[in-house]
């Protein structure tokens, strides 16, 4: 256990540049980087016709396109620096809860850690149907399918879930750069664990799962068991799809997405992701107390086969081939528009950058480490 620094519920101290070991005038310089590379995305998030922009973006159309949860407009760019657990830098407002689009992944992956400290996941290689009895993984394709699998997002799930296809993300790319053009294209299913795809219908199918284990809403879970513990502001929710609502022990719940495709997700405020930055950066303990099982931490950012720079939902920095800027033991959670989460473990620095532009990101790390004394 650790007696490092931990900010109390409410409150979290400063530090200044010089005394965390930067040059003030280069942090400052990061900062106004941050703050001059504002995504390109519109402020509002929905078209005119009620369209999701990011879903229209990606050349999805009606009935796809239209959002099944809420979608709020979106603030200026945000975020914070962190090393030693204290703030040294920050820009914009950091206490709005806003959208976070697929950031809420790597919260997913810290509530199936909760599963396994909890006992309710005994064995990450054992397929799901073993636990998992709702009809979702009795087909040939599907029975294979394994709790990492799903959390490596190599599962090849085929199904439709909350009125989506799983074929609506077929080939969709996650690159810096490039057109969709083949995106939602169906092709041949391979064997589970075998191709390593970018898709939100395993995601929510994923996020079904640990319902299913865990017995109870995942913001519930996630509230006891992370965020009331970590002393997060009560700002945060997790908004579900209108259509999400299942049977879980004779209760009618709502099964939350990991994402923010099609509306809903995580609307979290910049320090609260600081925070649960902290944590992981951390090894999942806070303060004297551990909150993430021993080791889970390590499989989170265990690479997997099919894709190096991608671990247990949160991203890698393999051959620093995600960021080359940042050392290789770097770890992210990322969100389109673009919602960085960046631990770099060796440097004890933590930073939460939201609503910057994708290409800039790289410039931002750059400039944060080249403030290093």
């Amino acid at each position: 256990m650790t007696d490092a620094y931990v900010p109390p519920p409410g409150t979290w101290e400063r530090q200044a540049a010089s005394d965390a070991g930067f040059d003030a005038a280069q942090l400052d310089a990061a900062v106004a980087f941050a703050r001059g590379n504002e995504t390109d995305w519109p402020t509002d998030l929905l078209t005119a016709d009620g369209q999701l922009w990011y879903a229209r973006s990606m050349g999805e159309t009606p009935p796809v396109s239209l959002p099944l949860g809420p979608v709020e407009s979106r603030d200026g760019p945000s975020g914070a620096v962190l090393r030693g657990g204290r703030i040294v830098a920050s820009w914009g407002d950091v206490a709005r809860p806003q959208i976070t689009f697929s950031v809420a992944k790597s919260y997913l992956a810290i509530l199936a850690g909760i599963a396994v400290g909890r006992g309710r996941i005994g064995d990450l290689d054992a397929p799901v149907r073993d636990l998992v009895d709702d009809g979702g993984f009795d087909s040939p394709q599907n029975r294979p399918i394994t709790w990492r699998h799903l959390l490596q997002q190599t599962s090849e799930w085929e199904g439709t879930l909350f009125d989506r296809a799983d074929s609506v993300d077929h080939n969709r790319s996650v690159a810096l750069s490039g057109a969709e053009t083949a995106k939602g294209q169906r092709r041949a299913m391979r064997p589970p664990g075998t191709h390593w795809e970018y898709n939100d219908v395993r995601v929510n199918r994923f996020s079904l799962a640990l319902l299913r284990v865990l017995a109870e809403p995942l913001p519930d879970a996630l509230r006891t068991e992370i965020m009331a513990p970590i002393g997060a502001s009560p700002t945060w929710r997790w908004e579900p799809y209108r259509n999400a609502a299942v049977d879980v022990g004779g209760r009618r719940v709502f099964s939350v997405p990991g994402g923010s495709h099609w509306g809903g997700g995580l609307f979290v405020s910049t320090l609260d992701h600081a925070r649960v930055g902290l944590l992981v950066a951390r090894d999942g303990v806070w303060g004297t107390k551990r909150l993430l099982p021993e080791g889970w931490v390590r499989a989170m950012r265990t690479p997997c086969d099919r894709n190096p720079g991608y671990g247990l939902m949160w991203w890698l920095n393999t051959g620093r081939a995600q960021f080359k800027a940042a050392p290789e033991s770097s770890f992210f959670a990322l969100g389109a528009g673009t919602h960085v989460i960046w631990v770099a473990p060796e440097q004890d620095i933590v930073m939460v950058a939201r609503w910057i532009r994708k290409t800039s990101v790289e410039g931002l790390i750059d400039r944060i480490l080249a403030a290093l004394r």
